[in-house]
């Protein structure tokens, strides 16, 4: 959490693995900075269901809107 509150970041990296084990804490995350972002890693492949940024986009975007 002292990464969220630090101004000299502005991404965070993390494996969608590891952000399982505090997903409370993302998606409590609302500001845009820093932003979160959900990286595959070599062990568990990755799952765009459960990734959190993925999710809030799906709401701002129609189908008509990507094509």
């Amino acid at each position: 959490r002292s990464f969220l509150a630090r101004e000299d970041i502005g991404i965070i990296l993390i494996s969608q693995c590891l952000a399982e084990l505090i997903r409370h804490a993302v998606e409590a995350h609302a500001r845009p900075l820093p932003a979160v972002l959900e990286i595959p890693s070599k062990e568990h492949p990755y799952d765009p269901a459960k990734d959190s940024v993925l999710r809030r986009a799906r709401g701002l975007f129609t189908p008509d809107d990507l094509r």
